[in-house]
């Protein structure tokens, strides 16, 4: 892997990933709303920067996400679901991830393997859903599993060696996660990010369009 680009580079682990990355010797670009004015909930603001961005990169991941948007907590059952809350929820972790994807083919070599990749959620599994609750946050991060699934057909018609892949890094402690960790037993955001580039070096054409945990384990859809 010799370039990469990170989407939500700022972020707790989107910047283990540059770090983590860089250490390895690979070239990375990064971009955040903070730094570049890539707010995902905005088209414009998605467009006219990933315009302006040059690949080819061997590596296009997406680390951009929340689970508390506006003061709103994730839903302790579909009682409490809001339709303001569930609409900001799909923004940020579905349709922002699919706009980063619509440039996904004009940004990865067509001649060598190359790997795009969305950090997902076990939640958003519908078959791992055993407690409920969490309603709109679990519905954006199965949304986006599709998106990536669809994404990983479409670009295996021209990148036959593009990998496209949903990713669970585990519990990261993180200020996203800093309220919700309960009893889970969390990792720092270099430990998974390095976890996590393990995962992807490790992928290979056969497995585009699944859903991997940060062990390299196939999480159910």
């Amino acid at each position: 892997m010799d370039k990469a680009l990170i989407i939500g580079s700022s972020g707790g682990i989107g910047c283990a990933f540059v770090a983590g990355l860089q250490a390895d010797g690979v070239a990375v670009e990064g971009l955040s709303r903070s730094a570049d004015g890539l707010d995902l909930t905005d088209p414009g603001a998605v467009e006219r920067v990933l315009g302006d961005v040059k690949g080819p990169f061997d590596l296009i991941l997406v680390t951009s996400g929340a689970l508390e948007i506006a003061g709103a907590p994730p839903e302790k059952s579909i009682k409490s679901v809001s339709a303001q809350a569930m609409m900001d929820q799909f923004a940020v972790n579905a349709v922002g991830p699919a706009l980063v994807l619509r440039h996904a083919a004009r940004l990865l070599p067509r001649d060598r393997r190359a790997v795009v990749a969305v950090l997902s959620a076990r939640v958003g599994s519908i078959g791992d859903n055993r407690l409920g609750g969490w309603v709109s946050y679990r519905a954006a991060k199965a949304a986006v599993n599709q998106i990536v699934r669809t994404t990983a057909i479409e670009l295996t018609r021209t990148h036959k060696q593009s990998i496209c892949v949903s990713l669970h890094p585990g519990t990261v402690a993180t200020a996203f996660t800093r309220k919700y960790l309960g009893r889970h037993t969390a990792v720092q955001p270099s430990e998974a990010a390095m976890n996590l580039i393990n995962v992807i070096e490790g992928l290979t054409p056969e497995d585009t369009g699944q859903f991997f945990d940060w062990a390299g384990k196939a999480v159910p859809w």
